[in-house]
């Protein structure tokens, strides 16, 4: 299946135990490997949708592709009175694979979808055959974009298209780059609060403990790609995930923050790889 073509994609809303409502959206045929897709934050199920027909099928291989927008983003829930920390939000991507009867998935999380790919992990071990993290930073010592960046966010709410895009500039390899007018929407569809929160939740989390040390002890397959022109994460930090014992660590040259967005084929290639061996 080739990026142009199209899938058919099953949006449903799953409201947890605690009464949150998270949408999920699923392709490919239920009863084959699950695929669950974590987006990262300002972002939605959405920053998927170039690789979702890639990972389908893959030659005689079928997958089945789960993606969840996390809470306070996309159609899900937007509380302000709820907690977006990172446990939180793995708890409840937890809970929505229940309610879906999926026994174990390969878990990929883009950017601070990897870190609640992690918190999953540590979570619930038994949902998560192996890990995926794309341009996930390992620790804040890592970070290099502007503070505001990764902060309280504009002072204006709902941002100028042009606050947004300046915001998502340092998401991609090279300036100028024509940020997709559906992500566009995700951030604009976001709330001041929750857009402040979530960003706080994922320094929160790794301020706490930097991922490498956290995946280290939980003896989980892990797959890490990195755009190594990123300019949000240093691409020489991929290498610390090398203290996870049998890490397979690539380096994705002339790509940046968002390889998923910029080339999802040489995303797909090394992820179906790691899938066959591990899901």
């Amino acid at each position: 299946m080739t990026a142009s073509e199209k899938t058919t994609t099953a949006l449903s809303a799953v409201t947890l135990d605690d009464g949150d409502t998270l949408r999920v959206c699923q392709d490919g045929p239920r009863d084959a490997p699950v695929l669950l897709l974590i987006h990262g934050s300002a972002s939605s199920a959405r920053s998927w949708d170039a690789l979702v027909p890639l990972l389908v099928r893959d030659g005689a291989r079928a997958h089945r592709v789960v993606r969840v927008d996390l809470l306070g983003h996309g159609g899900s829930d937007k509380p302000d009175d709820g907690s977006y920390a990172i446990p939180d939000q793995a708890r409840r991507v937890g809970g929505v694979l229940d309610r879906l009867g999926v026994g174990r998935a390969v878990v990929v999380g883009h950017s601070s979808g990897g870190v609640t790919a992690t918190a999953l992990a540590e979570l619930r071990p038994d949902r998560v055959s192996a890990l995926v993290l794309v341009n996930t930073g390992p620790g804040l010592g890592a970070f290099i974009a502007p503070e505001a960046q990764d902060s309280a966010g504009p002072v204006q709410w709902p941002p100028a298209d042009e606050q947004i895009r300046q915001l998502a500039s340092t998401g991609f390899s090279r300036p100028g780059y024509r940020v997709p007018d559906a992500l566009l929407d995700e951030v604009r569809a976001m709330t001041a609060h929750t857009f402040a929160a979530t960003m706080r939740a994922t320094r929160a989390y790794l301020a706490e403990r930097a991922l490498p040390e956290r995946l280290a002890v939980l003896g989980k397959p892990l797959l890490v790609l990195f755009g190594a022109e990123d300019r949000r994460w240093r691409a020489s930090s991929a290498a610390d995930y090398r203290v996870v014992p049998g890490a397979r660590v690539e380096l994705l040259a002339g790509l940046g923050h968002s390889p998923i967005l910029e080339d999802p084929p040489r995303v797909a290639g090394p992820l179906l790889d790691f899938a066959a061996l591990h899901g």
